[in-house]
């Protein structure tokens, strides 16, 4: 399956969620969804039917797919390996699209948005612990440290991402030197520590174990 490449405020509006893929815009009066509080489309303002159950475990999935930006196939693969893990299922799955690479450049503040971090990551701007890496689902672990390359943070572009990352809040999980551009990974995210986008993983667990 290609990624997604139309507006992705429709993404937003068709979940009813903010998923913050445009970076400071989501923040600002100019977001979509504060604009337009309905789903895309010609029939987007009609009154819609109550949904099933099936159809409330499917939109759920497409949410965290699209927040994470991550294939079909990608994400299923995600949900096996969370599944053999010791420990709650849904926890586990949050727990490795949180330590995606591209998504811990964005909590650490080195991107203004998810899309952005996976553009970087992918034009090889960062390193994982002294090592190159341009694979946005390169899956970072507790200890490691993550760090802009030393040519990439003279440029303009990350001149303004040192100043976005000094007003960025990161959660407890990382550590971050915004000065430097250089984050470590603390620890594990906890549950309450993913609460940006509202997420009931249950849905997700339910549906793939029918």
């Amino acid at each position: 399956m290609a990624r997604y490449t139309e507006a992705v405020c429709r993404l937003c509006r068709r979940e009813g969620h903010k998923l913050y893929l445009k970076g400071e815009r989501c923040y600002t009066p100019k977001c979509a969804l504060d604009r337009r509080a309905y789903p895309p489309g010609q029939h987007g303002q009609q009154r819609r039917r109550k949904e099933s159950e099936f159809g409330l475990q499917l939109r759920e999935k497409q949410k965290v797919r699209r927040i994470y930006g991550v294939h079909e196939r990608q994400f299923r693969n995600y949900y096996e390996k969370a599944a053999r893990h010791k420990g709650v299922t849904g926890i586990m799955l949050l727990q490795m699209l949180e330590t995606r690479l591209d998504n811990v450049v964005y909590r650490l503040g080195f991107a203004a948005s998810r899309p952005e971090g996976r553009q970087l990551v992918r034009h090889g701007h960062f390193l994982v612990n002294g090592q190159k890496v341009d694979i946005p689902s390169f899956q970072v672990q507790v200890g490691d440290t993550v760090s802009v390359r030393e040519k990439s943070a003279s440029s303009e572009k990350f001149k303004e991402l040192r100043e976005f990352a000094a007003q960025h809040t990161s959660p407890a999980w990382l550590e971050k030197d915004a000065e430097k551009l250089t984050g470590k990974v603390l620890a594990l995210p906890q549950r309450e520590e993913i609460a940006d986008v509202p997420i009931a993983e249950h849905l997700i667990i339910e549906r793939y174990s029918r």
